[in-house]
């Protein structure tokens, strides 16, 4: 069996900064009583290909991500868009100061400065309708947010013991030691999928397993996020049959409450 070693790759989610104006997804599940989501979901088998972005070289994570929602979202909706490298990089320097002349301007970025980023300016001609934020705990959460949005924008207090896991697991010991949450560092991925044994997640130009366990223990934050991109511009619904301007007002709602 190959061996996994992740320990060369880049990080950079800095520490969760959580902010009390950001609209909760648990108050929107209550208050629009939405159905249990299906066991199991999956928004990731069409995509043939999912590219590094530089996150081998510098901690452009949290961009990285944003950039594997869009190639994601734009699959499924018929006209598949793959940002460059290039493109990843300028959004990550004019969020965080990232000059690629200076390593030492290398530091990561706050998840939710790159969401509001994405929301006002966007990646390249793509925004975001908006965001909400997701009880890191919560199993029903992520489920309904990879079942209604496509994915799930989430960060992980990484332990050392990841980097050499090809499931990301809590390793025997518990959550200590090298299995200490942030013990290795912060890292933002997309969740693409799920099932009864655990998540699918996109890093590092491939795909990653985890547990439901290791979710549980190292999950710091988490964001549904609705983009256009996720709607077909034949049919104005998203692969998932939700129309989308019923997702527009469901969010119109959100904001009011």
């Amino acid at each position: 069996m190959k061996q996994v070693n992740h320990s060369a790759m880049k990080l950079g989610k800095q520490a969760a900064r959580h902010d009390p104006r950001t609209l909760q997804f648990a108050k929107y599940l209550v208050e629009e009583a939405l159905p249990p989501p299906p066991a199991s979901e999956d928004w990731a088998a069409k995509v043939a290909k999912w590219p590094m972005m530089a996150n081998d070289k510098i901690g452009d994570c949290t961009c990285a991500a944003a950039g594997h929602m869009i190639e994601q979202w734009t699959t499924y909706s018929g006209a598949p868009v793959m940002l460059s490298t290039k493109q990843i990089i300028a959004a990550y320097s004019a969020i965080t100061g990232y000059d690629p002349r200076d390593p030492a301007s290398d530091r990561g970025a706050v998840e939710i400065d790159v969401l509001n980023y994405w929301r006002k300016t966007g990646f390249s001609t793509h925004t975001i309708e908006g965001y909400v934020a997701l009880e890191p705990g919560s199993h029903v959460h992520v489920e309904d947010a990879v079942m209604i949005f496509g994915n799930c924008y989430i960060g992980l207090a990484l332990p050392v013991s990841a980097q050499r896991q090809k499931v990301w697991a809590v390793p025997p010991g518990g959550p200590v030691g090298p299995g200490a949450p942030a013990s290795w560092g912060g890292h933002a991925v997309p969740v693409v999928a799920y099932d009864p044994r655990g998540l699918t997640v996109i890093t590092w130009g491939m795909v990653q397993r985890m547990t439901w366990g290791f979710w549980d223990a190292y999950c710091d934050e988490a964001y549904a996020v609705l983009s256009k991109d996720w709607i077909s511009k034949v049919n104005k619904k998203a692969p998932n049959q939700f129309d989308f301007q019923t997702l527009r007002a469901d969010l119109a709602a959100l904001k009011k409450t």
